[in-house]
């Protein structure tokens, strides 16, 4: 593997425990139900433990989209033309799009990068860091080089130090490619070893006999190449993305820099797992945010042993949930800074001495 994505690995550590711990013990003393407020509570200890302080803040959020064309939409597994890619990578940096309307009314800062945009355009806003106008189908062969692949990884990487530098407090991870749901599925398939056509998914609406020649052509693919399940760069390049190996970067690059990362839809946990593979340690860093309603969603967020925090039938993609979890992430902080401890609050909580030396309730399974 490249030498300074090995440096970015050696740099991500666990958690604070120390400062979770204090978190948590913390929580147990405002005036509340123990464990009343859910998932607020574990997000609030979680980010103690990416700080190493007790009490946090996230006033500056950004979403980060990586761009890219995906060659395999020259199989016919997609119902957009390819040049929906520049277009709304365009559109995403005049606040047209789902995601980038929701950032623009949350005050969230917007990044598109062009990875691997196929299609020429004049928009200074996007961020050109193209690798290649694209990739190949992976029907004729790997998507792309192995290099070509750590580079999008170190993009992503070199773009969470960034906007760490910048200071930014927490990070979204969105895309925009047509045919990422197709590389996606390829890459998720490979790495748990589900057959394909189990875990398909529509995409951006296809019909039923498109749905049924992605599946084969998505198992041809996997065939023909043979990427190594326990070589997550080698599966990226031979049936991924520059788009999703880009995502996996910047997972990784925010893990190292110690800064919390939102998870969006299907591709976004799908580069999620990917960088979870590469380096346990980084899934502690990553947060939920909405149930995607492609198949392989739930498969790729319960590898990370993680819920999501909405259900709300979202299946855009861009980074569209983002800025939803970030406002959840937000309460989160509001709880830990703002609520009163029974101290505080003039109330005497020795009538929650037997409950608090009770087992803790497991959380609810999220349905998703």
């Amino acid at each position: 593997m490249n030498k300074k994505i090995l440096q970015t690995l050696q740099e991500i550590t666990p958690l604070n425990q120390n400062a979770i711990l204090a978190a948590q013990k913390y929580q147990s003393s405002l005036a509340m139900p123990p464990g009343s407020m859910g998932e607020l509570l574990e997000i609030g200890a979680r980010l103690s433990g990416i700080t190493g302080k007790l009490h946090n803040s996230l006033p500056k959020k950004r979403i980060v989209v990586l761009a890219a064309d995906n060659g395999i939409v020259a199989e016919g597994v997609s119902s957009a033309p390819q040049s929906v890619t520049v277009s709304q990578a365009i559109n995403m940096t005049k606040s047209l799009t789902g995601m980038s309307a929701l950032a623009k009314h949350f005050g969230n800062e917007v990044q598109v990068v062009d990875v691997g945009i196929k299609y020429s355009y004049d928009c200074p806003q996007i961020l050109n860091k193209n690798i290649r106008k694209g990739t190949n189908s992976f029907l004729n062969g790997p998507a792309m080089s192995r290099e070509e692949a750590e580079n999008a990884v170190l993009i992503g990487i070199e773009l969470a130090k960034s906007a760490k530098s910048s200071g930014i407090s927490v990070l979204g991870v969105g895309e925009m490619g047509i045919g990422n749901t197709t590389t996606s599925t390829a890459v998720l398939s490979v790495l748990t070893g589900l057959d394909a056509g189990e875990i398909t998914g529509r995409g951006g609406c296809i019909t039923d006999e498109m749905l049924l020649h992605k599946k084969e052509v998505i198992k041809k693919g996997i065939e023909l190449n043979k990427p190594q399940k326990d070589d997550v760069i080698d599966v990226l390049s031979k049936v991924g993305g520059l788009d999703l190996a880009a995502m996996c970067g910047v997972f990784l690059g925010a893990a190292a820099e110690k800064l919390p990362v939102v998870i969006d839809g299907y591709i976004s946990v799908v580069a999620a797992l990917c960088a979870a593979r590469i380096c346990s340690n980084s899934a502690r860093y990553f947060f939920s945010s909405h149930c995607s309603e492609e198949i392989g969603y739930k498969i790729a967020i319960n590898e990370l042993s993680l819920a999501p925090y909405l259900n709300l039938r979202m299946r855009l993609g861009e980074g569209s949930g983002c800025p939803l979890a970030f406002e959840i992430m937000d309460a989160a902080c509001v709880i830990m800074n703002d609520m009163a401890t029974f101290e505080q609050a003039k109330i005497n909580d020795d009538y929650l001495s037997e409950i608090r030396n009770e087992p803790a309730t497991p959380p609810m399974e999220t349905i998703c």
